[in-house]
């Protein structure tokens, strides 16, 4: 029984490929590539010659069935066009299939447009949300943003030069023009570029400029609310209690809406 194993390839310099991938491309006995001339190419590079078979989103069931078939004899590496398999590219149904059928799948961690555009952005890492590639259609696009306007996580999503422009003006609708943001192009490349600023800005950049290469955008979730003041927790607590509201009461409404401890909230109780 094979192993199925993930291979992360380079993004753009083929210097950034792992020795444990070069290892594991030569050892295998088939290479089921996204775009089988891209991966010849990485190969013939690094003088492995190995049998490739086509695996998109298209392909049909028989190139499926010849790669689980190849996995009852040897193992096989999925290499996506560039960059991690899966993420935004085909090979989940694959995964899924060897998974159900009892092969063993491993990942061999490689370079990513996601990981490299986060710590270039200049923005907060803790939590992100990735969104892959956004929705063709202008309706559908606008919607995703919608429902991530609300998000206080870092956005991550992948972008095509011919629609960076009218997804940059969506997002300044959707999102807010003044939200902080990286576009990432080219990344690992010769003509490696982070411009970072506002999403607003951003617009009026690539408004003059030819969109060219890759695009990987970092956006800033929605900032965490400001606590209030004393003066402003103090009015809100006067408010309820000539509205008869209970002194604990009060407390605990206010204390949720103004990001107070309730207890510190409640000695602010105004006198009679």
């Amino acid at each position: 029984m094979g192993i199925l194993y993930l291979v992360g390839t380079p993004i753009g310099n083929l210097e950034d490929i792992t020795l444990r991938a070069l290892r594991v491309l030569r050892e295998c006995s088939l290479v089921a590539a996204e775009d089988t001339r891209s991966t010849g190419r990485l190969l013939a590079h690094f003088d492995i010659e190995k049998p490739l078979v086509s695996h998109h989103e298209h392909s049909k069931s028989a190139k499926f069935e010849r790669i689980l078939a190849a996995l009852e004899t040897g193992d096989v590496a999925l290499v996506s066009e560039a960059g991690m398999p899966l993420f935004s590219d085909p090979g989940y149904e694959l995964v899924q299939a060897a998974l159900a059928r009892g092969f063993p799948v491993i990942s061999i961690p490689g370079p990513s447009a996601l990981t490299a555009a986060l710590p270039l952005s200049g923005l907060p890492m803790e939590r992100f949300l990735y969104l892959g590639f956004l929705p063709r259609r202008a309706a559908e696009r606008r919607r995703v943003l919608t429902e991530v306007a609300g998000v206080r996580a870092t956005l991550v999503f992948f972008e095509t030069p011919h629609r960076l422009r009218r997804t940059l003006a969506d997002a300044v609708d959707r999102l807010g023009g003044d939200r902080r943001c990286a576009v990432c192009r080219e990344l690992t490349k010769l003509h490696e570029e982070v411009w970072r600023g506002t999403l607003s800005g951003a617009l009026a950049e690539w408004h003059d400029r030819e969109p060219r290469g890759e695009f990987t955008l970092v956006v800033a979730g929605v900032p965490e609310p400001s606590p209030w003041d004393e003066a402003r927790v103090s009015s809100a607590l006067s408010v309820l209690m000539a509205e008869g509201i209970s002194r604990s009461e009060a407390a605990r409404r206010v204390a949720q809406q103004s990001g107070w401890a309730k207890s510190d909230v409640y000695v602010l109780w105004p006198s009679k």
